[in-house]
């Protein structure tokens, strides 16, 4: 799938892409709208529309992202809720044995994603995840997401990597464009990001459902 001798550096998110994503999902989707509900006494279906348009207000920005942004706008405590349901912050089973396996072959691994500091702290707490990285960065760190150019070129610079050398992959078909665009060599995505949902389908992009497909081409 990829020429890995002309590989350097892998690019990985974090949520859907090496953690599964059913916690955010579970999350975001149920467990916000039934506190909001309960604390302002409105019915279920009331609280995920008023979730559901305060979502879609600034989806693809850094607020999207933004635990503070969100325990202000719902006024709801969201690192606290966070900490209410850690059990369900799990890795990918196949997440682990690629990094590994990057490790081994001495590529680079480093983590991009738009998780807020504290969410990616609570999830490296919970989970294993910081052993198989060389690198991290949290989008909030640049001022701009991942799907942003600038955002691009702050992590490109900060890590000083040749882009043509990179693979990215990401859980999201419009970052791995923002990826492209910014000159990144190589692009995969992951179509079950969520192990409780269906397969997503990629257009653009190649895309796999378990790491160890990568195994045999990358440890030749």
């Amino acid at each position: 799938m990829f020429p890995w001798h002309k590989i350097d550096t892998v690019l990985l998110d974090m949520d859907g892409t090496l953690l599964d994503l059913h916690f955010d999902n579970h999350f975001w989707l149920q467990l916000v709208p039934q506190q909001l509900s309960q604390q302002r006494q409105i019915s279920l279906d009331a609280a995920k529309q008023i979730v559901e348009t305060a979502y879609h207000k600034v989806v693809g920005t850094l607020d999207w992202y933004c635990i503070d942004y969100w325990q202000q706008e719902l006024d709801l405590d969201i690192l606290t809720l966070h900490y209410s349901m850690v059990e369900r912050i799990q890795m990918r089973q196949d997440s682990m044995p690629f990094l590994l396996a990057l490790g081994q072959q001495n590529k680079r691994r480093i983590l991009f994603t738009n998780a807020h500091p504290k969410s990616l702290a609570l999830k490296l707490e919970h989970t294993e995840l910081a052993r198989g990285l060389d690198d991290m960065l949290s989008s909030h760190q640049t001022g701009y997401p991942k799907e942003h150019p600038l955002f691009w070129q702050i992590a490109i610079e900060k890590f000083n990597l040749d882009p043509a050398r990179c693979l990215f992959i990401d859980d999201s078909e419009p970052i791995l464009e923002a990826s492209r665009k910014a000159g990144i060599g190589y692009q995969l995505g992951i179509n079950n990001p969520d192990s409780q949902k269906n397969h997503n389908v990629f257009n653009d992009f190649p895309a796999i459902d378990d790491y160890h497909h990568l195994f045999d081409e990358l440890i030749r």
